[in-house]
């Protein structure tokens, strides 16, 4: 305040607010389970050590973090459901939605690994936060999926190894009648155990939300992996049989909310994707002009959104007489691109690397369309058509 020099000095106390926090009587109540888990941590570890030093090639995770807090991988698979959006496309067809949800899950854009699992850094997110911030790694992405087909009472385990493309994957195994298939969320593709195309080159470690079987066998190659993990002398198990009842609480959630996405958001993405690419294959055509044959961009917009539930020919049965009128005048050359969206650029990098755009033929026309197939949560699929017509003459 406002006084004479001889005064002496006032002090004030002020208190802001800042916020406050409440402990539950259950979390002190539950704090017995977390002491107990600090034994089985410890043999986790010790485990991964002895598998390691067995096979140091092969891949093994027994622990992650979540929020600066350390849990078995067990803890993460637990049945969740899928968008409801995805089980009523297939009614009466239970194989096309479980294809259906596994492309689904291909769809949701994935992170960059830790570049060293070894490092004891791996930091996992939960299905319910992988779906709502639409991105994920490749293990996140192959638990979802597993914990999705868990809903449908299917017996589902995640599986790590090696891929030929990717390098360390996360693949998803279902144990059907007679035989046992590997999925791939990153492409939502399927496999069957001794299909010489599954791009699998080891299988290293397996687990649900009971154990974690280590892959003991000489040969670690899917055709010649015996899968049954009960038999001791093929798979080294993290927890004992007597442990594996006392069951752990999950750290996923009871269910999964989902969110309509926008569809008038995704439908002017698509229009500033196709004016995007429009005007970056005429800029990449500085020498040529670049002339748009709307008739056939026409049939392109009828025929993409077919294409994504695979329930058509490439020439739809509605299209199929003015497709056919096009080439009996032109040779067509050009693809369907499909992918999820990221990006814009990432869209153009994709074109741009088709080369179409590069046609020096005389007289040459060009057709492009867009199409975005919404699902729930902002995850989309993205498809591209860029095709040339020459005229046959």
């Amino acid at each position: 305040d406002h006084c004479l020099k001889s005064c002496s000095a006032h002090s004030y106390i002020r208190k802001n607010w800042l916020g406050s926090i409440v402990f539950p009587f259950s979390a002190l109540l539950q704090q017995s389970e977390f002491l107990d888990q600090t034994e089985v941590l410890q043999r986790a570890q010790i485990f991964k050590k002895n598998c390691k030093a067995m096979f140091p090639n092969r891949r093994i995770i027994t622990t992650v973090n979540d929020e600066g807090i350390q849990f078995l991988v067990t803890r993460y698979i637990k049945a969740l459901n899928p968008p409801q959006q995805l089980l009523d496309i297939f009614l009466h067809n239970s194989n096309a939605t479980f294809d259906l949800i596994a492309r689904f899950v291909s769809l949701i854009p994935f992170m960059p690994n830790t570049p060293d699992e070894n490092d004891g850094s791996d930091i996992w997110m939960t299905s319910e936060r992988c779906i709502s911030l639409a991105i994920g790694n490749k293990e996140e992405h192959a638990i979802l999926l597993c914990n999705f087909f868990l809903y449908f009472g299917k017996q589902a385990l995640v599986l790590l190894g090696t891929s030929v493309l990717e390098g360390h994957v996360a693949f998803v195994v279902t144990q059907e009648t007679n035989e046992y298939l590997l999925w791939n969320p990153s492409t939502g593709q399927c496999y069957k155990q001794f299909d010489p195309f599954c791009p699998l080159k080891s299988v290293d470690c397996l687990f649900d939300d009971k154990n974690v079987w280590f892959n003991t066998q000489q040969n670690n190659t899917p055709m010649a992996v015996f899968f049954d993990y009960s038999k001791e002398s093929f798979w080294k198990q993290l927890l004992p049989k007597n442990v594996q009842g006392t069951k752990v609480q999950s750290i996923q959630p009871e269910e999964i909310m989902y969110f309509e996405t926008d569809k008038s958001m995704v439908e002017d993405l698509r229009n500033r994707i196709e004016r995007t690419l429009k005007s970056k294959v005429m800029e990449w055509r500085p020498k040529h002009p670049t002339h748009w044959n709307r008739q056939c961009t026409f049939i392109l917009r009828q025929i993409l959104p077919k294409l994504e539930f695979g329930i058509g020919s490439f020439v739809s049965s509605e299209g199929d007489n003015e497709f056919e009128r096009i080439l009996q005048f032109y040779w067509v050359t050009g693809f369907p691109i499909q992918m999820p969206y990221t990006d814009v650029q990432s869209i153009i990098d994709a074109v741009y690397q088709t080369g179409i755009h590069s046609a020096e033929f005389p007289q040459t026309e060009f057709a492009l369309a867009v199409y975005i197939h919404p699902y729930p949560n902002n995850i989309l699929s993205v498809w591209v058509y860029l095709a040339s017509l020459v005229p046959h003459q």
